[in-house]
C-alpha cells in the first residue's frame, strides 16, 4: 500500500527554458471560464505541453491570443463553437475539461446537474470520435456524477478504457494540506494529506491520520477540520457573495493534476496522484485513492490502505451519497 504521497512538481514561469520539450497535446475544454483561464495560464507555463487547444463557446481566440505573448514554446490555438470542436479536440493526449456553469449560494452541486451533464456528455462524444486515446482529467461539477456520464458515452462509442478517464479530486488534496499545515504551524509544501472517495460534502474523506508529517488533533478538532475540507467549496461560494465558486484554487489542482498525467506520459516512475475513477475498491463502481500513473493513465490504483475508526464511519457515510451520485450519472447517459 501507500504511506506518502508523491507531491506532483509545479512548474514555475522561467524554469521552462532549461527543461526538454515534449509533444504533448493538451487540450482545455472551457478555456475562456473563470477555471478554464487561469487552468490554461498554468499549462502554457508547462515545459511538458507543446501545443494548448482552448475551446470553448465565446471568446477564446483571445485568450489564446492574449497566451500566445508568453514567452514558452508551447503553441497556443482557440477555438470557438460546437462546430470547430473536432478540430479542437483532435489527437489530444490529455483532454482537462472544466466547462460548466458555477455554483452560486444557495446552490448544490446537484443543481448544476443538468446543465454540466450535458455539456461532459457532449465533449466524451467528441473525444470519442477524434482523441480516443487522450487521458481524460474532468473538473466539471459534480464530478460524482458528470465522470460516469463521461464513461458511459466512451462505452456506447466503443472507445472506453477505465485507466484513462479521471475526476480530478486534487483541490480536495490542496485544500486539505493547506487546512492542516495552518492548524500546525507548517509548510503546506511539506504536508501530504490522502484524501479519497468523491468530490462533494460527505464524499470527501480526508485521511488525517495518515498524515506526513503525522499529526494528532483532539476529536472536536478532526471532527471541525473535516467538516472544513468537505465544506471547502461552500466556503469559497459564500466568500464570493455570487460572483462564482472555486476557480483560482481549482485552476491551480487541474494543472497539478495535468501535470501528474503528463509526466506519467513521459514515462517518469512513481508519480502518485488521487483521482476519481471506475473501482473495485469499495462497494461503489467510482471512487477516489491514490494512483500510480503511467504511460497509459492509471498504472495501478494503491487502494484505501488502513483507515482509522473515524475514517472508517466517514466512509460508511460516503458510500450511499456516491452511489445515487453515480446511478444518476449513469441514468442521465443513458436516456
Amino acid at each position: 500500500m501507500f504511506s506518502r504521497l508523491v507531491r506532483p512538481t509545479m512548474v514555475s514561469a522561467r524554469n521552462f527554458s532549461t527543461s526538454k520539450q515534449n509533444n504533448y497535446k493538451v487540450a482545455v475544454c472551457g478555456a475562456s471560464g473563470g477555471i478554464g483561464q487561469p487552468l490554461s495560464l498554468l499549462l502554457k507555463n508547462n515545459p511538458l505541453v507543446s501545443e494548448l487547444a482552448l475551446y470553448d463557446i465565446v471568446h477564446t481566440p483571445g485568450v489564446a491570443a492574449d497566451l500566445s505573448h508568453i514567452e514558452t514554446a508551447s503553441k497556443v490555438k482557440g477555438y470557438n463553437g460546437p462546430e470547430n470542436l473536432l478540430d479542437a479536440l483532435r489527437n489530444a493526449d490529455v483532454i482537462i475539461i472544466p466547462a460548466g456553469v458555477p455554483r452560486k449560494p444557495g446552490m448544490t452541486r446537484d443543481d448544476l446537474f443538468n446543465t454540466n451533464a450535458g455539456i461532459v456528455r457532449d465533449l466524451a462524444k467528441a473525444a470519442a470520435e477524434v482523441a480516443p486515446n487522450a487521458l481524460i482529467g474532468i473538473i466539471t461539477n459534480p464530478v460524482n456524477s458528470t465522470v460516469p456520464i463521461a464513461c458511459e458515452v466512451l462505452k456506447q462509442a466503443g472507445k472506453f478504457d477505465p485507466n484513462r478517464v479521471f475526476g480530478v479530486t486534487s483541490l480536495d488534496i490542496v485544500r486539505a494540506n493547506t487546512f492542516i499545515a495552518e492548524a500546525k504551524g507548517l509548510n503546506p509544501k511539506d504536508v501530504n494529506i490522502p484524501v479519497i472517495g468523491g468530490h462533494s460534502g460527505v464524499t470527501i474523506i480526508p485521511l488525517i491520520s495518515r498524515a506526513t508529517p503525522s499529526v494528532s488533533f483532539s476529536e472536536e478538532k478532526l471532527k471541525a477540520l473535516t467538516g472544513r475540507i468537505q465544506e471547502a467549496g461552500t466556503e469559497v461560494v459564500k466568500a464570493k457573495a455570487g460572483a462564482g465558486s472555486a476557480t483560482l484554487s481549482m485552476a491551480y489542482a487541474g494543472a497539478r493534476f495535468a501535470n501528474s498525467l503528463l509526466r506519467g506520459l513521459k514515462g517518469e516512475s512513481n508519480v502518485i496522484e488521487p483521482a476519481y475513477v471506475v473501482s473495485n475498491v469499495t462497494e461503489a463502481e467510482y471512487f477516489s485513492t491514490p494512483l500510480l500513473l503511467g504511460k497509459k493513465g492509471l498504472e495501478k490504483n494503491l487502494g484505501l490502505g488502513n483507515l482509522s475508526d473515524y475514517e472508517q464511519q466517514l466512509l460508511k457515510a460516503a458510500i450511499p451519497e456516491l452511489k445515487k451520485n453515480i446511478n444518476a450519472g449513469v441514468e442521465f447517459a443513458k436516456k
